[in-house]
């Protein structure tokens, strides 16, 4: 049974720079007859990928590789150009820790909004204030606005959720480096609780000796293409004497 299915994903996106072409330049290129079309990346090249139910699952590759842009494809987040995606369960997603959360409204409301995100009730989340409230070390934050929080307690308390509300896919990108090494230490305890349960793991780290020692399997992506994919350590040892060849080359 799948809990994840990608079949010829591809994705084009535009580029920061053209993201960044505001309205007004926008218009005075047309008047002056220089308007061009956006210019845009093929991020995602033709990926497949089916995940088993309980499977965790390594994705590593260099920077730029589309390694994040695959998890927001997953997650719904981003919408693919081409190709179908296929997802069974509730998604934990901890990609952008900062993200998601109203920096109007108090920490107490931005947690029971986040749980209702993930499609857990009102009344689940409120259960759960408390022992979140306690991980993330902001008890004394109840009632403040979010904008008030530090970048890192905004990440702390990202991470307290998606942990917290025990979800059946959980997906996690870089987020071992939140806090410090005394925090990291106590992520990487709670993070524990998930390889030893039947929830789906798809975790991007450049440590690669986490990915060959927690992952059953590991996704090796290069410049949007799945370039390997298969038994953890078979890949990691790939992997890093194709780095290794590549520097001594340059």
């Amino acid at each position: 049974m799948y809990a994840i299915c990608l079949e010829q994903v591809s994705l084009w996106r535009r580029t920061q720079e053209e993201f960044s072409y505001d309205l007004k330049r926008t218009m005075l290129s047309f008047v002056e007859g220089k308007y061009r079309q956006p210019a845009k990346n093929l991020v995602l090249d033709e990926v497949d990928l089916f995940v088993a139910a309980g499977e965790k699952l390594g994705i590593i590759g260099g920077n730029g590789a589309g390694k994040s842009t695959l998890l927001k494809v997953i997650c719904g987040i981003l919408e693919p150009t081409r190709g179908s995606v296929g997802v069974w369960g509730k998604i934990a997603p901890l990609i952008e820790l900062e993200a998601g959360f109203d920096p109007d409204i108090s920490v107490f409301d931005n947690i029971i909004f986040y749980g209702v995100m993930l499609g857990f009730s009102r009344g689940q989340m409120r259960s759960r204030v408390k022992s979140i409230l306690a991980f993330a070390e902001l008890e004394d934050y109840t009632l403040v606005p979010v904008k008030a929080l530090s970048s890192g307690m905004v990440s702390r308390l990202g991470f307290a959720i998606a942990t917290d509300v025990e979800p059946d896919i959980l997906i996690l990108d870089e987020v071992l480096s939140v806090g410090d090494g005394r925090f990291k230490n106590k992520c990487k305890q709670r993070l524990q609780k998930f390889w030893d349960a039947n929830v789906t793991v798809l975790l991007v780290s450049h440590e690669l000796d986490l990915i060959e020692q927690t992952c059953d399997r590991v996704l090796w992506l290069d410049k949007g293409q799945v370039k390997y994919i298969g038994e953890a350590k078979e890949v990691v040892d790939y992997y890093r004497d194709t780095v290794k060849h590549s520097a001594s080359l340059g």
